[in-house]
């Protein structure tokens, strides 16, 4: 089941693994951007595959429903924790005091369901902890035939891909100017424009979660009409 995903991502995120920071924190809080740098033409145009990811996310005829959301999910969430590695010396408690993607802040829930306020940092910390546990748990990510799926499944899925969107929207919206230095834009954008469109295909995101980044995706997932498609393309299941 990995394969189809592995293929598509080995080689072209190999360039992460072990790269070595170029930029420099400048040791002050973020303001907000008064332009988005991320949408701009040059930026948005870079990617590290011409790849047409939206045939990529179709579930194939012969591999069962929640084996391709685990197989995916499980891809996305490591993929989206290295790149989230690379520029994680510039998010610190000083630099990143809310977790927020623009005007957007993010609230962390524990255990009893209680909402926690903390950094973007420790934000990132929960989501990754709580979304490894889950991905190893045999009662929740079955790896051995024979092992069913729970019934939550399809909940718990929704729940990692709502966190890990966070992860992207923050990455876009505080660290861009980190991931330009680096020059791994092309890498953030094609990981993007996959996850998004994943997402939609099995509608595991509510638009309203994504709206931050609507003109983001809305350039990015082009193809077809898809600014267009933003809220219609999911497929009802």
């Amino acid at each position: 089941m990995d394969w189809l995903m592995g293929c598509a991502w080995v080689t072209f995120l190999s360039p992460l693994l072990g790269r070595k920071s170029k930029a420099k924190p400048n040791g002050k809080k973020p303001v907000p951007e008064e332009k988005k740098i991320y949408l701009e033409p040059e930026h948005t145009k870079s990617r590290i595959t011409d790849f047409e990811f939206k045939e990529l996310v179709v579930l194939p005829r012969e591999i069962d429903l929640n084996e391709w959301l685990a197989s995916n999910t499980t891809t996305f969430f490591h993929h989206i924790n290295l790149q989230y590695s690379t520029i994680s010396e510039f998010c610190t408690g000083e630099t990143c005091q809310i977790m927020a993607a623009g005007s957007t802040q993010y609230y962390w829930y524990d255990e009893r369901g209680k909402k926690v306020k903390c950094t973007a940092p420790q934000y990132v910390d929960f989501v990754m902890s709580s979304v490894q546990k889950l991905v190893t748990d045999e009662d929740v990510f079955p790896t051995k035939y024979g092992r069913e799926f729970p019934p939550s499944f399809e909940a718990l899925v929704k729940k990692i891909c709502r966190y890990l969107f966070h992860v992207l929207a923050h990455i876009y919206s505080s660290h861009f100017k980190e991931t330009l230095a680096l020059e791994l834009q092309a890498h953030l954008n094609t990981l993007y424009a996959h996850f998004i469109l994943f997402v939609r295909e099995f509608n595991l995101l509510d638009p309203k979660e994504t709206a931050v980044l609507d003109d983001l995706t809305g350039l990015l997932c082009s193809g077809a009409g898809a600014a267009a498609a933003a809220h219609n393309h999911v497929k009802e299941r």
